[in-house]
């Protein structure tokens, strides 16, 4: 009883205080990312909570991007990061360049998914941590839809208008308009209607 009361007698002062603080809230989020980056940060971005921003700060954000909570972003060496306009970044995306990592406009990127451009070596004597990173570009298109907890790995081109299904790894080449899913991730042959 005591805590429905309080909840009644509250709430509209926190309804007030979002209005207030979740716009400032924004701004504060869009100065801190600006302040990281090596390029200017354009103001029609809205970002929901301040990115996590790693490295060199290579990284180059069109316009109209939806930035939701938790995002991480990393460029290493000779890394950069490039988006497009009216891109939408998920919860929880974690995006790691060394080499080159492209996405279209329009692409959208579901929560907690992760692309990164290198991996470790390993063997030779030295620690995994010691031992460096093998680099290849992504290219990732134009309205490009990447589902749930998917993970991209290093050198993959996904074509314009396709298709990742939630939790796939992307290893090889999605081509424009494919559909794919999986581990490791395959096309997806639409069943006949006939």
């Amino acid at each position: 009883m005591f805590k429905s009361l309080m909840t009644r007698l509250l709430q509209p002062a926190a309804s007030l205080t979002g209005k207030i603080l979740d716009p400032l809230g924004r701004v504060w989020a869009h100065a801190r990312l600006a302040s990281r980056l090596a390029w200017p940060l354009d103001p029609s971005v809205v970002i929901l909570g301040v990115p996590e921003v790693r490295g060199t700060g290579q990284i180059r954000l069109g316009k109209n991007l939806y930035l939701y909570r938790e995002l991480y972003l990393e460029t290493q060496e000779d890394g950069s990061i490039r988006i497009g306009d009216n891109v939408v970044f998920s919860r929880g995306v974690h995006v790691v360049a060394f080499s080159r990592i492209s996405i279209g406009d329009g692409t959208m990127i579901g929560e907690y998914s992760s692309i990164r451009d290198a991996k470790h070596r390993f063997g030779g004597g030295q620690s995994i941590r010691d031992s460096g990173h093998d680099a290849e570009p992504i290219s990732i298109g134009r309205n490009v839809w990447i589902g749930r907890g998917v993970t991209v790995l290093a050198g993959v081109t996904i074509g314009d208008d396709a298709v990742v299904g939630a939790n796939a790894v992307v290893t090889r080449d999605v081509p424009a308009g494919a559909t794919v899913a999986g581990i490791p991730a395959r096309p997806i042959v639409p069943r006949s209607t006939t």
